[in-house]
């Protein structure tokens, strides 16, 4: 290993990293690329105008007509894309939506594991090219199987949550379904980030998600996003997506747990599902509502109490969810004028 003027070590020179850079793009791709984007589109008989919008969604760089960039396996892929067209499955509406969500997503996916791919390569600081064939013939054909693995999972799942409920196949055709939307916003995250250093930071967000991800599991939530320093939840029911937040807000109310401090808000009616996201003004309601709740508060809109109003009413009974409703003074927010409010309580807490 050679050293710059500061004493830090740079890469071999002699080109041996690059090589395993090139070995592993031939071994991702199957094979050296040997086909400019004009060869591709005709080797599989996709009109050139289709093959460069696809590409374009799928957000890969722009190549000249003369650029050998290409292999079978793009051949192969917009072959298979052609045909989800061709039978149905990708119509004109979804076509670019869907596409442009696969590229975002196996982007965001392929940077992490490329710096995964980083550190092994240059852990021992002595063979990182033989490091990254290792991680090539080891563990690339593991998280390949794995990746797979997971989405049949994710998918059975959520066949059997849309398309056997009642009325679930025609809201899975609609994307159109009743659910309980929750924020859960960090609160003072500005301020805190700005103590930690970069590794401290995301140790701390991955501990944020961590937590959120089980416990929503746990409380048969799912989390549709992470943004920054807030997450996006949905569940099919408010009871559990309240006593959810309520359980986040009071973790982050004690100072034993490394759980930050949160709010929350909450709000249920129909929520517009696409591609993974939801949208809608229900969504846009627990959004305002976690922006104007107060730390370690959770604050619900008018369809989350009224839905469990009659259970607090009952809350003596033995399987009433114990919640205790207090109305706040209506509040006016971006794209709501007067939104009615509760804060909500485990009865347990005073």
């Amino acid at each position: 290993m050679s050293e710059d003027q500061d004493g830090d070590e740079t890469l071999p020179a002699d080109g041996s990293l690059g090589d395993a850079v090139q070995q592993l793009e031939e071994r991702l791709l199957d094979g050296r690329p040997r086909l400019t984007r004009q060869e591709v589109a005709d080797a599989a008989g996709v009109p050139m105008m289709l093959a460069e919008e696809l590409w374009r969604l799928l957000g890969f760089a722009r190549v000249t007509d003369d650029d050998v960039a290409f292999t079978d396996a793009d051949v192969e892929a917009l072959r298979l894309t052609h045909d989800l067209l061709r039978l149905g499955v990708l119509d004109a509406d979804s076509q670019a939506a869907l596409v442009r969500t696969w590229g975002r997503s196996f982007a965001r996916l392929a940077e992490w594991q490329t710096s995964l791919m980083a550190r092994v390569a240059l852990e021992d600081g002595q063979d990182p090219a033989g490091q990254l064939a290792r991680f090539a013939d080891d563990v690339l054909p593991r998280i390949d199987k794995l990746q797979s693995y997971v989405w049949r999972r994710h998918l059975t799942s959520a066949a059997g949550r849309l398309l056997t409920s009642a009325g679930g196949a025609q809201h899975a055709a609609e994307a159109v379904s009743t659910q309980t939307v929750c924020f859960v916003d960090i609160v003072g995250y500005t301020a805190h980030s700005r103590s930690l250093d970069e590794s401290e930071l995301v140790a701390w967000l991955e501990y944020f998600e961590d937590q959120c991800a089980g416990m929503s599991l746990d409380a048969g939530a799912r989390i549709i996003k992470n943004i920054g320093d807030e997450v996006l939840l949905v569940a099919d029911a408010p009871g559990p997506m309240v006593g959810l937040a309520l359980a986040m807000t009071a973790r982050g109310e004690d100072e034993a747990d490394r759980f930050p401090r949160v709010r929350a808000g909450v709000a249920t009616g129909e929520v517009v599902s696409r591609l993974g996201d939801v949208f809608g003004s229900t969504v846009n309601v627990a959004a305002r509502l976690t922006s104007v709740s107060r730390p370690g508060r959770v604050l619900v809109d008018a369809g989350t109490h009224d839905a469990l109003a009659p259970a607090e009413a009952t809350a003596d009974a033995d399987d009433a969810p114990a919640y205790r409703f207090k109305r706040v003074r209506r509040v006016s927010v971006k794209g709501f004028a007067r939104l009615a409010a509760w804060t909500v309580r485990t009865r347990s807490v005073g």
